[in-house]
C-alpha cells in the first residue's frame, strides 16, 4: 500500500472477498535526502498508508528497501538519459523493486497471493493466468505490468481492473478512508519538482555537457546545456526558433549533439525490442504474429506485425509508421486486450 486511494481501496474489496489481508509499503527514496510529499512511498505517503490500514482494521508494516531502489530504479533511470535512453521508472521498479519483494514477503510469511493498486485484470479462465487490460481505458495500467513474469501474474490478483477511478473513490469514501479525493500525481516519485534532469545532474554532474543542437539540413540551430534535458519527439523547451514547429530527432552522446526536425522526420515504421518477458508466449512459438504495438502507455495499440528474432530480441514493424518510439521506452505487443509480452525499444 503506497498510501493512495488505488492501493487503500484495494485492500478494502479484498478484506471485503473474505481474504486475509495484510499490508506492506516501502520505503523507497529518502536515502537521497528526498523529504517532498511526492506521489508515492514517501514519508508523508507512508504515514497515510499506516491510518488508512488502522480505518480498515488492517495489519500494516513497512519494509524499507532504499538501497535496492536507488540501485535498481534511480541509477539506471539516470545512467539512461546520459546514455540519451528515455528510460521507464515504473518499469523497473515493477521488475525488480514491488513485485520481487511483495513474492518474496509473501512467501516468509505464509499468504498465498500478493495485490496491488493496478488497474488491470487477470483472467484465469484457462490453463494459464492472462494479464488483460483494465476496463476503464483511462486507468489501465497494463503496460506497466508485462515484466512481472508469469510466475509472479500467477500469484497476484489486481482487485481494481473491474473499477473505475469513480468507482474507486466512492468505494473508499464509503469506507472511510481519508485519502479518498487524494489527487492524481503523474511525477515520478523519486524526481523533485517535475525536474527529472537535477536527479540525473545530482548523480552524474561529469556527464552533463553543453553541445549543438542541429536543425534540417544539418545547420547548427543553437546550443543545449546537456543532451540528458531532451527525449525523442519532445517540442517544447528546444530553446532554437524555426518557421515550423521541430521535434527532438536523435540524441548523439558520442558528438553531444541533440538532432531537431519536423514530426514527419520522428515517425518511424520499424524498430527492435529486446530484453523481453512474455507473459503469453503461445505467439511467440510459430514465428511472427499480429499485434497491437503500444511504445507509450496512453496510446491505443497499433496494429504492427511482430517477428522473433530468438527469446531476448524481436523487430516490430507498424502498418504505419507511429511518432516517436523512443530507445529506452517500453514496447508492450496485445492481442486486442491481453498482454502478450514487452521489451524495451533499442537505440
Amino acid at each position: 500500500m503506497s498510501g493512495g486511494v488505488d492501493s487503500s481501496a484495494s485492500a478494502v474489496i479484498l478484506r471485503r472477498k473474505g481474504h486475509e489481508v495484510e499490508v506492506l509499503s516501502l520505503r523507497l527514496f529518502e536515502s537521497r535526502g528526498r523529504r517532498s510529499p511526492v506521489s508515492c512511498c514517501s514519508l508523508i505517503a507512508l504515514n497515510d498508508a499506516m491510518r488508512a490500514a488502522e480505518t480498515a482494521g488492517i495489519p500494516h508494516r513497512i519494509l524499507d528497501a532504499r538501497d535496492l531502489f536507488v540501485r535498481t530504479v534511480v541509477e539506471p533511470f539516470a545512467k539512461a538519459y546520459v546514455k540519451g535512453l528515455t528510460p521507464n521508472p515504473c518499469v523497473l521498479c515493477n521488475r525488480y523493486v514491488k513485485f520481487p519483494l511483495l513474492v518474496k514477503e509473501a512467501r516468509k510469511n505464509g499468504f498465498s497471493h500478493i495485490s496491488t493498486g493496478h488497474y488491470s485484470i487477470i483472467d484465469r479462465s484457462g490453463a494459464r493466468a492472462l494479464l488483460k487490460k483494465g476496463i476503464d481505458p483511462v486507468k489501465d495500467q497494463s503496460y506497466f505490468l508485462y515484466p512481472i513474469g508469469q510466475d509472479t501474474l500467477d500469484m497476484s490478483i489486481f482487485p481494481l481492473g473491474a473499477y473505475t477511478k469513480e468507482d474507486i473513490r466512492e468505494i473508499a469514501r464509503n469506507s472511510g478512508l481519508d485519502v479518498f479525493n487524494r489527487p492524481e500525481s503523474q511525477e515520478i516519485c523519486f524526481v523533485e519538482n517535475d525536474d527529472y534532469a537535477a536527479t540525473v545532474r545530482s548523480l552524474f554532474p561529469d556527464a552533463v555537457r553543453p553541445g549543438a543542437i542541429i536543425g534540417p539540413e544539418g545547420k547548427k540551430l543553437g546550443e543545449h546545456p546537456g543532451t540528458i534535458n531532451f527525449t525523442i519527439g519532445q517540442r517544447r523547451g528546444l530553446g532554437v526558433s524555426w518557421p515550423h514547429p521541430l521535434y527532438v530527432t536523435r540524441i548523439d552522446t558520442t558528438t553531444n549533439e541533440v538532432f531537431v526536425g519536423t514530426r514527419e522526420e520522428t515517425m518511424r515504421k520499424a524498430f527492435y525490442v529486446s530484453d523481453l518477458v512474455w507473459l503469453d508466449n503461445r505467439h511467440v512459438a510459430n514465428g511472427p504474429f499480429r499485434a497491437g504495438v503500444k511504445v507509450r502507455s496512453t496510446m491505443a495499440g497499433q496494429p504492427a506485425e511482430v517477428k522473433p528474432l530468438d527469446r531476448h530480441r524481436v523487430s516490430v514493424e507498424f502498418d504505419n509508421p507511429e511518432f516517436a518510439p523512443a530507445p529506452g521506452q517500453s514496447a508492450v505487443f496485445y492481442d486486442n486486450d491481453i498482454v502478450i509480452g514487452g521489451g524495451t525499444i533499442e537505440a
